[in-house]
């Protein structure tokens, strides 16, 4: 196997309204779709988000749909300092999004937080000093 992800899909329970948060609200681009569709593509850097209706996505699975808490998932989007940390926090929250961790100094050098989008997927945004600065 290739070590790459070229698709991640999030089941979503109001597909239009995850459409909006994540198209208007936080700017990701979409490929064209037919209204009726049940899925939505987004072409991102290097690999591309999809939203389905989790009913669909857990059948697709063969698994029950059933479940709250922690997935043991993050999806995580690593920004160039720490205001954009900030400012994407916020823009997060204004497109309808939950913040979950104020922005702070992280134990791995950096500085991070976390959202939860309106199904509650949970997104680190992280300013990672890599190169010492």
């Amino acid at each position: 196997m290739d070590p790459r992800i070229t698709l991640v899909t999030l089941g979503v329970t109001d597909l239009d309204e995850s459409i909006r948060f994540y198209r208007d609200g936080l700017g990701f681009p979409m490929r064209d779709r037919d209204e009726d569709s049940d899925v939505a593509f987004f072409e991102l850097d290097g690999t591309w988000l999809s939203l389905y209706p989790r009913e669909l996505l857990a059948e697709d699975a063969t698994v029950s749909a059933d479940g709250s808490g922690f997935a043991g998932v993050t999806l995580a989007h690593n920004v160039e300092t720490q205001s954009a940390v900030d400012t994407l926090l916020d823009e997060a929250q204004a497109a309808g999004g939950r913040l979950v961790k104020h922005a702070q100094e992280a134990s791995w050098g950096g500085y991070s937080g976390y959202f939860a989008d309106p199904d509650g997927h949970l997104w680190e945004v992280a300013y990672p000093p890599l190169s010492g600065e």
